[in-house]
């Protein structure tokens, strides 16, 4: 129950995730332009994201352009893009496989360890996801940053950081948290399945003979699965019927009522023909 609790909180985390990573991927508030020194105009405002540039203004216009040509931009932005559409195509994955391996959806119903191993895939998915959407994000802090700090570069040419940052990052935190639930949940569902023991044993024929007269027997055995335990015989805890059977004169049977009866752990029914 512990484990189907994880699986559900990290799949909706990990959905979250992919989600608030799809946002910061498409919209362009990765970098903002700062008004700081003698930069205090505010009635325009330059933005930077992965695939548009946009200028909003006082009056409300909002104007955006998109980059022409993808090899002319620098290498780390084409870096980026790369990054977080790689991320939001594992998250879109890990999300399906997920559905597929929780224990409260009926996908993939006895298979053994097939399902939570599925289940653990998808985490992995997750976290490789969370991953490869914190290497931009961190990257173009790191630029905006020393940018920032740096003395030689205009006032007009700095920016500050974008709210698409924090959603990004806060988004590749979640998802890697979603993907370790996942995983944890598996490994605790594996864990708890080597325990498990099947009792086996039912009805097989035995044929035999009693030496020295004309009389035929035959025995079945028939084993309690939910009786047996460990390394004691299941024969000793099993009901046996055994049954006689005679082709032989009324004569020859009272000579065999003499003789010793073969004795069994459980209820003997003994019927003569």
């Amino acid at each position: 129950m512990a484990s189907a609790a994880l699986e559900l909180m990290g799949f909706f985390m990990g959905l979250f995730g992919m989600l608030g990573t799809l946002v910061a991927t498409v919209l362009p508030y990765w970098q903002i332009s700062a008004h700081i020194g003698s930069n205090i105009v505010t009635a325009v405002a330059n933005m930077r994201g992965l695939w548009m540039e946009c200028v909003y203004q006082s009056t409300g216009a909002f104007q955006c352009e998109t980059y022409n040509s993808m090899l002319a931009l620098p290498s780390d932005l084409q870096a980026s893009r790369a990054l977080m559409i790689i991320s939001v195509v594992l998250s879109v994955l890990a999300i399906a496989l997920a559905a597929l391996g929780m224990q409260c959806t009926l996908c993939l119903e006895g298979s053994g360890t097939v399902k939570s191993r599925v289940a653990g895939t998808s985490g992995g998915l997750f976290l490789a996801a969370g991953f490869l959407s914190l290497i931009p994000v961190a990257w173009t802090t790191h630029e905006v940053v020393q940018t920032f700090y740096r003395p030689t570069v205009p006032t007009s040419m700095k920016f500050e950081l974008g709210e698409c940052l924090y959603v990004g990052l806060a988004s590749a935190l979640i998802t890697m948290l979603g993907g370790g639930m996942l995983c944890v949940s598996c490994c605790d569902e594996q864990n708890g399945g080597r325990g498990r023991r099947h009792g086996g044993g039912y009805p097989y024929p035995m044929g035999g003979g009693v030496p020295g007269t004309g009389v035929r027997t035959t025995s079945q055995t028939y084993h309690n699965p939910t009786m047996q335990v460990g390394g004691i015989n299941a024969a000793s805890r099993g009901q046996t019927l055994v049954r006689n059977t005679s082709h032989s004169s009324q004569s020859s049977v009272h000579g065999v009522q003499g003789a010793k009866k073969p004795t069994a752990a459980g209820y003997d029914i003994t019927g003569y023909v």
